[in-house]
C-alpha cells in the first residue's frame, strides 16, 4: 500500500483549504529524554510493546482463534471461503467479538467482490457458489470435491479456457520440451487459462491421478504423469534412444523435475524451476482483491480492529459558514509493532482518513505515515505511553461521514478503522455560541510563523487534546494540569468601544459526590484583542483533587444581550 511522502500545509486563517497536519509527541527523528505526561491512565503496568509475531506464533495464534468460532462460522471460514479469503481478512474476521460483527463482516467480504456494487445482485458470489456446487458433483475422490487440487483450481479462478483430457491415460507422444519419444501415462489433465489476475498469461496447469482413484494432484512435474517413469529400458525419450542422455539422468535432478535434463534446450522461460514454483505458489493464493491501499478499506466499508485506537471530534468557528473540525487520534505503544534497528525501537503508523457528504462526495482525505523511535532499553519504560495523530478539515455546516483507516507498517495485518457521523454546528450571527470545550495537556503559544498551521495549532495556541476511551471522558492523573481551551463567539460588543462586556464562571463538580470543588468567575471582555469572539485559555493543577469523575461547566454570560451558554465536558483523574 502506498502514501504520498508529504503532508499538505496550508493556513487555517484567511485560507480556504487546512493542511493535514499529523503530530507524534515524540519527535521521530530524536530520543525521548522522558516520558510524555500525556500517558493514558491504567490501572495496572501494560506489557511492553509487541514484536511481530513469527510464522509458527501467529498460525498457533489463529488456530486458538478459531477454537472459539461456532460451527457456522467455522464452516465459512474454512469451507465456504477458505481459497478466496485473503490473510488480512481471514486475521480481522477471528478477532471479531460477537456474531453481529461476523455477520457484517460477511456481508461486506462479499460486498468487496461484488462487480456493481450498486445492486443488490451479487453475480460473484452466485458464481462462486455454482462453481463449489460444481466441483462437489464432478471431482470428488474419497473427499468432497471442493477439498480436492482440481476442485480447488476450480472453485477458485473459474472454468478454464481449454482443458486437455487423458482421463484414461495410456499411449502418449511427448512434446520435445518434455524430451520426446512414446511412453505410457496415469490419467491427467492439462486445464489452460488465458488470463488470471495476479498470475499472468497462458496459465497452463496439470493434474496427475497416480493412484488411478480419480484424485488428480496438481503438480508442477511434466514428468509425474509418466507412467513407465522407474520401469528400466522403457518410455524412453529421443535423447535417451540415441544415446545422449540416460534415463537414470532423469532422478536426482535439484529442480524438482523428473524430465530428462537433455530436454532444457527445447523448453522456454516458464519451464524452468523458479516459474514453476512462482505458478504453484501464485495459483495456490486467495485470488486479488481490489485492496490496493488502505482507501480501499473505506470503500468497502470493512472492518478491522488488530490495531486500536481512539478518537476525538471537535468544532471550531473559522468563518460564518466555515468551521474547522479538528480529529485528534491516539494509539498506545503497547499496541504497535515495535522492529528493532541499531538498538532502537521503531514503529511505523499509516493514516488514512476520508469525510464524506451523505450522498457519498468526498469532500476531504489525507494519509500520511509517521514514526515513532526510541531506544530499546526505554521499552518498558514506554509501554503505557500514547502517541496522538491530529488532523484538521474545513467544512460548511451539515451532516457528514468520517471513515479513519490505520495500519501498523511492521504488521500490516493488523489494520484498526472507524467510521462515525458527524454534525458540523451553523454558528448563527444574532446567538451566543462556543467552540467544543478542549481538554489538553499542553497549551502553549506559537511562534508567529506557525500561526495558523501546523501540529495541533489552533489559531496562534498549540492545543494538544486528551483523549478518553470511546464515549469515556478524558483521563488525567494528579500531578497533571487541566488545560481548557474554548472560544466563545457573536458576542455583542459596545458601539463606542467595539469591545464586550462577558462573565465567566469555572464550576468543576465531582460526579460521585455531587459537590462543587471549584466555582470560580471571572470578567472578560477588555482585552486589547477582544471583539465579538473570545478564546478562552486556562490551566487548572490537579493535585488537590481525589481520584474521581468530574464535571466542567463553562458559563458565559453576555452581559450586553443577557444570552447565556453552559458547554460542559467531563473528565477523569487518577492516581
Amino acid at each position: 500500500m502506498s502514501f504520498r511522502s508529504a503532508a499538505r500545509v496550508l493556513s487555517v486563517l484567511g485560507s480556504t483549504l487546512l493542511g493535514l497536519a499529523l503530530a507524534v509527541p515524540l519527535t521521530a527523528q530524536s530520543t525521548p529524554s522522558s516520558p510524555s505526561p500525556a500517558a493514558p491512565a491504567v490501572t495496572q503496568a501494560a506489557p511492553p510493546p509487541k514484536h511481530a509475531l513469527t510464522p509458527k506464533e501467529r498460525a498457533r495464534q489463529q488456530k486458538q482463534l478459531e477454537k472459539e468460532l461456532n460451527p457456522e462460522d467455522k464452516k465459512w471460514l474454512n469451507e465456504d471461503v477458505a481459497y478466496i479469503i485473503t490473510p488480512e481478512e481471514r486475521q480481522a474476521f477471528l478477532q471479531l467479538q460477537n456474531e453481529d460483527e461476523r455477520e457484517a463482516f460477511i456481508e461486506e467480504f462479499w460486498q468487496r467482490r461484488n462487480p456493481d456494487p450498486t445492486s443488490s445482485y451479487n453475480q460473484y458470489k452466485e458464481d462462486y457458489y455454482q462453481r463449489f456446487a460444481y466441483a462437489n458433483q464432478h471431482y470428488a475422490a474419497g473427499v468432497p470435491g471442493w477439498r480436492t487440487d482440481r476442485g480447488r483450481i476450480y472453485i477458485t479462478w473459474g472454468k478454464p479456457n481449454e482443458v486437455d483430457d487423458h482421463d484414461s491415460g495410456g499411449t502418449y507422444d511427448r512434446p520435445m520440451k518434455e524430451g520426446g519419444g512414446t511412453t505410457q501415462t496415469y490419467p491427467f489433465e492439462d486445464w489452460t487459462y488465458n488470463y488470471l489476475e495476479g498470475v499472468g498469461t497462458n496459465v497452463q496447469l496439470e493434474f496427475v491421478d497416480t493412484c488411478m482413484c480419480g484424485d488428480f494432484k496438481l503438480t508442477s512435474d511434466p514428468g509425474a504423469k509418466d507412467a513407465l517413469l522407474n520401469v528400466p529400458g522403457a518410455g524412453l525419450t529421443q535423447a535417451e534412444e540415441m544415446g545422449q542422455c540416460s534415463k537414470d539422468q532423469r532422478f536426482g535432478q535439484t529442480n524438482g523435475s523428473t524430465i530428462s535434463p537433455c530436454a532444457s534446450v527445447f523448453q522456454g522461460q516458464s519451464d524452468n524451476e523458479f516459474s514453476r514454483i512462482e505458478l504453484q505458489a501464485k495459483i495456490f493464493s486467495a485470488p486479488p482483491v481490489k485492496f490496493k491501499d488502505l482507501a480501499e478499506v473505506v470503500n468497502h466499508n470493512i472492518s478491522y480492529s488488530l490495531l486500536p485506537f481512539r478518537y476525538r471530534t471537535d468544532f471550531v468557528k473559522i468563518t460564518d459558514d466555515t468551521v474547522l473540525v479538528p480529529i485528534t487520534l491516539q494509539i498506545a505503544y503497547r499496541d504497535m509493532t515495535m522492529k528493532q534497528t541499531n538498538n532502537v525501537d521503531q514503529a511505523q503508523i499509516d493514516v488514512y482518513g476520508r469525510i464524506s457528504t451523505i450522498t457519498g462526495r468526498t469532500v476531504d482525505q489525507w494519509d500520511q505515515t509517521a514514526d515513532v523511535n526510541f531506544p530499546s532499553e526505554l521499552v518498558s519504560q514506554y509501554a503505557n505511553q500514547t502517541t496522538r495523530y491530529w488532523h484538521g478539515a474545513l467544512l460548511k455546516p451539515g451532516r457528514y461521514k468520517v471513515n479513519l483507516v490505520l495500519k501498523d507498517v511492521n504488521s500490516p495485518s493488523k489494520l484498526g478503522t472507524k467510521a462515525y457521523s458527524i454534525v458540523v454546528p451553523a454558528y448563527q450571527d444574532d446567538q451566543l455560541a462556543s467552540s467544543s470545550i478542549i481538554l489538553a495537556d499542553d497549551i502553549q503559544k506559537v511562534p508567529a510563523k506557525d500561526i495558523g498551521t501546523g501540529q495541533f495549532i489552533l489559531g496562534d495556541t498549540k492545543v494538544r487534546p486528551v483523549i478518553g476511551g470511546v464515549g469515556a471522558p478524558a483521563q488525567f492523573k494528579r500531578d497533571q494540569s487541566l488545560g481548557i481551551w474554548m472560544q466563545v463567539y457573536n458576542l455583542t460588543t459596545d458601539r463606542i468601544t467595539h469591545k464586550p462586556s462577558v462573565s465567566i464562571n469555572y464550576q468543576v463538580e465531582d460526579l460521585a459526590t455531587q459537590k462543587v470543588l471549584l466555582n470560580q468567575t471571572q470578567a472578560a471582555g477588555s482585552e486589547s484583542d477582544a471583539g465579538d469572539e473570545i478564546t478562552l485559555e486556562k490551566s487548572l493543577p490537579l493535585a488537590r483533587l481525589e481520584p474521581s469523575t468530574y464535571q466542567l461547566t463553562i458559563t458565559v454570560t453576555d452581559n450586553m444581550s443577557k444570552q447565556r451558554i453552559m458547554p460542559h465536558a467531563d473528565f477523569i483523574i487518577l492516581n
